[in-house]
C-alpha cells in the first residue's frame, strides 16, 4: 500500500472538518452537514477502488478466472 493515499485521505478529512467548523460558526448547519457527506463520499470512493484492486491483485496471485 502506498502512503500517499493515507496522506490524501487525512487531507481530506482535515479540510472538510476546517469547512465544517467555519461553516458551523455562520449558522451554516445544513450546508456543513452536506460538505461532510461529500467528503464521506469522497473517501468511501477511493477505498472502494483500493478494495478493488486488492481483490485483482489476490485473484492474479492465485491465478483465479
Amino acid at each position: 500500500m502506498e502512503i500517499d493515499i493515507i496522506f490524501k485521505i487525512a487531507a481530506i478529512g482535515i479540510l472538510i472538518a476546517v469547512i465544517c467548523q467555519l461553516l458551523k460558526k455562520n449558522d451554516r448547519e445544513d450546508i456543513a452537514t452536506m460538505v461532510s457527506i461529500v467528503g464521506l463520499i469522497i473517501v468511501l470512493t477511493i477505498v472502494v477502488n483500493m478494495i478493488g484492486d486488492l481483490f485483482e491483485t489476490i485473484k492474479n496471485i492465485f491465478n483465479l478466472y
